[in-house]
């Protein structure tokens, strides 16, 4: 009976959450990811606001093909939020939307987060600031263009 209860007590331990994650943040970090991708996707710059906090700082690396330089394309919250109310991705038709959402990893306030979008990946870090999940860093990358024959 010792052993039994031993053991159980080992498997409530091992099925908490670690380091504070619940499953309301795995799930606010999700919607925080989508109210990002979709805000942009249907032009919603509100639903995009709410994701991002203040300070965003979202950065692409460009590289030059002929002189083999790079650059870094920076972007911030007002500068998002203002592309998306001036439309946004809704030039992208609905069947080339994506909007896959991978959470890699969540530890106590932070997360880094993958969405996979119709012609770009975003790795994210989103934080809760205040109580509220809030993307703060985006790096990304454009797919590369399918190579005809």
């Amino acid at each position: 009976m010792h052993k039994l209860v031993l053991l159980a007590a080992i498997i409530l331990l091992a099925a908490r959450p670690a380091h504070g994650q619940t499953a309301a943040d795995s799930a606010a970090i999700r919607q925080t990811a989508l109210d990002y991708i979709e805000g942009w996707y249907t032009g919603d710059h509100e639903r995009m606001a709410r994701a991002l906090h203040p300070e965003l700082a979202k950065r692409l690396v460009r590289t030059d093909a002929q002189s083999g330089a790079s650059d870094i394309r920076d972007m911030g919250a007002s500068e998002l939020v203002m592309q998306t109310r001036r439309g946004g991705g809704r030039d992208v038709p609905a069947g080339r939307q994506r909007k896959d959402v991978a959470i890699l990893d969540i530890f106590e306030g932070t997360a880094s987060v993958r969405v996979d979008a119709a012609t770009w990946i975003d790795y994210m870090h989103i934080a809760r600031a205040n109580g509220r999940w809030q993307i703060v860093n985006v790096l990304w990358a454009l797919r590369p263009e399918p190579r005809t024959p």
